[in-house]
């Protein structure tokens, strides 16, 4: 284990941790509000950390895939405690549990909370809720990747251990160049989408936390009914940027590239549009009754759908209250999620796609037992390692989801909001269903209850394997 080289990375993490308190303390400074000093004693301690921490570089760069997992859930952890002291120090989340609640569901992009009435805090304290999705979207290391030449060629052990999805792949030989390309084109559609709802003369500042939420799937809102007061034309441009922010990002490099038949053969991307059109074709058919008319209905399915399938979570109505059918489909998006390589969470349309094909074989194996077959995607032979990590993944996913459940259960409230709270955590959606509803909060669940699904956020974005690394005695042995 290098602990040199995971200290350096921590320290460069708290050092851009100050970096992005930057605009949440302008903005306290532009609407004269006195909740800057918060900001900038949280800026103080991430300094205080972070700069003794980089002012050497380590001699050894050896970096393998542990020390990588390892930094990646050390420099989650930094980046959510040091992000929670603005809301402890102001006021508005005394108490450190909710507070770290509150901010471990931002940068996981999540969109839970545990505030009841989010109108009644200052604008620099809603747009710092809302900018930490937008910095955990893409993933702080990955930034960190895209301007630091951190640790020369064992780049990619960092990026694999935050990028989501089965696999990770370079877009151009260099890493620090793909993670440049890649917030590039974050950074890109994030303008575009600032620029469209500004058109459709939406206030800037709504603008902004709208977008931030949106880019990094994130969904907090700043009115109580999240996006249920904007305008249809606010809803639909946010309905669209969420789908394509569920878009691996590859695809958009191919499209860039004016490679635009080998974008358009990407098979998860495929199936995820799939996915989302059969999706709201149910949806808006089984809920029309509650709707004006079918157009509204398919309007407000497609928002929903786009919303859920991304794990945004933002909300346009409550849908806690619409038919059995249309909340089955909405549960079963939460567990599918978004393209590998994008900003949303959930299990991953290629890891569905995987699970499928590998099924597919087997039954093929009981018809045929000497036949020879091969599982493919886009072409290209699945490899042991990648279908052996999935079925690894999905098996512990299973674990951790029934163990938190369980836990959860202490509380003695229903099981569909136990169930609910848990999936909607775990894989980063935000809102559930009863009492974690979109009208809902988190705020009725215990401290124990809140740690948990805290562990659950953070496992449900570093996809499971670098945090669980944490409590694997292993990890920490020199060798």
């Amino acid at each position: 284990m290098n602990f040199r080289i995971i200290a350096y990375i921590v320290g460069w993490v708290c050092n851009f941790q100050a970096a992005f308190m930057i605009l949440p303390l302008l903005t306290a400074g532009i609407y004269r509000e006195k909740d800057f000093s918060a900001f900038l004693l949280a800026m103080l301690v991430c300094l205080v950390v972070g700069v003794p921490l980089t002012r050497k570089k380590p001699k050894n760069k050896v970096f393998y895939i542990k020390d990588g997992c390892v930094a990646v859930a050390l420099s989650w952890l930094a980046l959510c405690i040091f992000g929670a002291i603005p809301f402890v120090v102001s006021g508005y989340i005394p108490h450190p549990i909710d507070a770290l609640f509150e901010t471990v569901s931002g940068f996981t992009t999540t969109g839970s909370s545990i505030l009841s009435d989010v109108e009644v805090l200052p604008h620099c304290i809603l747009i710092w809720r809302s900018f930490t999705h937008w910095i955990g979207g893409m993933g702080v290391l990955v930034f960190l990747l895209s301007l630091l030449p951190l640790a020369g060629g064992y780049h990619m052990n960092l990026m694999k251990a935050e990028s989501p999805g089965p696999s990770v792949s370079k877009l151009v030989p260099k890493v620090q160049s793909t993670a440049k390309i890649l917030y590039t084109i974050y950074f890109g559609m994030t303008l575009i989408q600032l620029a469209l709802l500004l058109i459709g003369r939406v206030p800037l500042f709504d603008s902004l936390c709208i977008t931030f939420g949106t880019a990094g799937t994130g969904g907090f809102g700043i009115v109580n009914d999240s996006l249920g007061s904007y305008s249809t034309y606010c809803q639909v441009v946010t309905t669209i940027f969420m789908i394509l922010f569920g878009v691996n990002f590859s695809a958009y490099y191919l499209i860039l590239t004016k490679k635009f038949r080998q974008a358009f053969k990407y098979e998860e991307v495929r199936y995820y549009f799939g996915i989302i059109a059969v999706a709201i074709v149910i949806i808006a058919l089984n809920t029309a009754h509650l709707f004006r008319n079918l157009l509204t209905a398919f309007q407000q399915a497609a928002f929903q759908v786009g919303s859920i399938i991304t794990t945004t979570g933002f909300s346009s109505t409550d849908f806690n209250q619409w038919p059995a059918l249309s909340k089955t489909v909405l549960v079963l998006l939460m567990f599918v999620g978004a393209c590998a390589g994008s900003t949303g969470g959930g299990i991953k349309v290629s890891r569905i796609l995987i699970l499928c094909k590998a099924a597919k074989k087997e039954f093929q194996l009981y018809l045929h037992p000497n036949a020879v077959k091969k599982i493919k995607m886009d072409d290209k032979v699945i490899t042991h390692d990648i279908l052996r990590s999935t079925n690894i993944y999905i098996s512990l996913y299973l674990m951790i989801l029934a163990a938190s459940v369980l836990l959860i259960a202490i509380d003695n409230f229903d099981l569909i909001t136990n169930f609910m709270a848990v999936t909607a955590t775990l894989n980063n959606v935000g809102p559930g269903f009863e009492i974690v509803g979109p009208m809902g909060n988190f705020s009725s669940f215990s401290y124990l209850s809140k740690c948990v699904l805290i562990f659950d956020m953070l496992a449900g974005r570093l996809e499971i394997f670098p945090l669980l690394l944490l409590f694997f005695k292993g990890t920490w042995k020199k060798f």
